[in-house]
């Protein structure tokens, strides 16, 4: 479902027609010139994001603790993140675990940028296992001297 769009002088000079489009359509794509857009929404579509991702992550949780869920999960993988092809056993079971815990974070705690570093950061893992050139220079061992303390920032 596209989202609609207004401007923001939209919203401050026709704030009710805004609002009764927003009671149509539940959520409105809020452009502005001077800052960052905004999404406005109702509150009851609000609660219903909550409870998609409240239920997403529990369920994610309850297959990982499940033996056949986590295979089901491990054999899925593939078709969201093409990417974990590049990773190892260890590395795609790591994946998954902290993948279910920013889930949870993002229902219980409404926090959503674990999940966004989580995913980007496996991403760029698996991106550099891809190159074996890449992957060499990364992981060669360094040279055995000893550059001494490194200090807190």
């Amino acid at each position: 479902m596209s989202t609609p769009t207004v401007a923001f002088s939209e919203l401050s000079k026709n704030s009710k027609r805004v609002a009764e489009t927003l009671d149509r359509t539940q959520r409105l794509h809020v452009t502005r010139r001077d800052g960052e857009d905004l999404y406005l929404t109702t509150a009851r579509h609000d609660r219903q994001r909550e409870e998609t991702a409240d239920v997403t992550a529990r369920l994610l949780a309850a297959l990982v603790r499940s033996d056949v869920g986590e295979r089901a999960i491990l054999r899925s993988l593939p078709s969201v993140f093409p990417w974990v092809r590049h990773l190892s056993a260890q590395e795609l079971r790591e994946f998954v675990a902290e993948l279910a815990d920013a889930t949870s974070d993002v229902a219980h705690l409404d926090v959503h940028g674990n999940l966004h570093r989580v995913i980007v950061e496996w991403r760029a893992t698996a991106r550099v296992l891809a190159d074996p050139a890449l992957t060499e220079r990364l992981t060669r061992r360094l040279p055995d001297e000893d550059h001494g303390e490194v200090t807190a920032p």
